[in-house]
């Protein structure tokens, strides 16, 4: 797996957009971003509504909404590699522009640190390695601005997870990271997905096998699109690889 692929595992729903008044439209993609599952269509809706909004009130929140909904949007429903580039592009140009608008807007750094991931790891291994550093970047501004802003916590400790030692990732903070993202959230199971997959790699099988279990066995998710459609796979996919050892 390319080194920054795993923000396709980012959480996607839970983050504030911005400081202030809630619109319809946002108040929309929060509903849309924990049901997706229900009605897919709905995001090619909510991405055409974005890009209205920020041609028509290019306020900071539209501008992290319509990075929210690129990255959301070339996660579940673009099926080519250059509709992913097309959207993750434009999810990071979003972000970007509203941390310029708003630099202490923690959901600013972290959708900008998250599309620029993502569209790196879509553009292969290399470009996954040089975006690196802003994605790191951008995660620590996140999480000094916000430290209760969980979703970092998650990514961040899916990129110490998946980058190699030699170049500074560490299964010991990836452990730490999800760790704290369920002190916050212990419902998230994306997050518990993440310690799951942490604790087999560093060879604690049966702590992991609990954490996948568990995935299975939650009954009010964080994100109910995002356990129905990943995270009870991925939970299954992990306990079948751990039958094996």
């Amino acid at each position: 797996m390319p080194v920054v692929a795993l923000l396709a595992l980012a959480p996607v729903a839970f983050l504030a957009q911005t400081a202030g008044a809630q619109t319809p439209l946002l108040a929309e993609l929060d509903a849309a971003a924990t049901h997706y599952h229900a009605d897919p269509a709905q995001l090619d809706r909510l991405r055409a509504a974005f890009e209205r909004a920020v041609a028509t009130d290019p306020t900071p929140a539209n501008w992290i909404g319509l990075a929210r909904i690129s990255f959301l949007w070339g996660d579940v429903r673009a099926t080519t590699r250059e509709e992913k580039l097309a959207a993750y592009d434009r999810g990071r140009q979003a972000g970007l522009r509203a941390t310029e608008l708003v630099p202490r807007d923690a959901a600013a750094h972290f959708w900008y640190a998250t599309n620029t991931g993502r569209w790196g790891q879509t553009n292969g291994v290399v470009r996954s390695l040089f975006l690196l550093s802003t994605v790191r970047e951008q995660l620590a501004i996140a999480l000094q601005l916000d430290p209760h802003l969980t979703g970092a916590y998650v990514v961040a400790g899916y990129v110490d997870y998946e980058v190699p030692g030699l170049l500074g990732g560490s299964l010991d903070r990836a452990e730490e990271s999800f760790r704290t993202a369920l002190r916050q959230a212990p419902d998230l199971t994306t997050a518990r997905v993440g310690l799951a997959r942490t604790l087999a790699k560093k060879g604690q099988v049966a702590e992991a096998r609990r954490e996948a279990l568990a995935v299975l066995d939650e009954k009010s998710p964080a994100n109910l699109a995002d356990w129905t459609v990943k995270d009870t796979r991925d939970a299954r996919l992990l306990l079948e690889s751990l039958r094996e050892k």
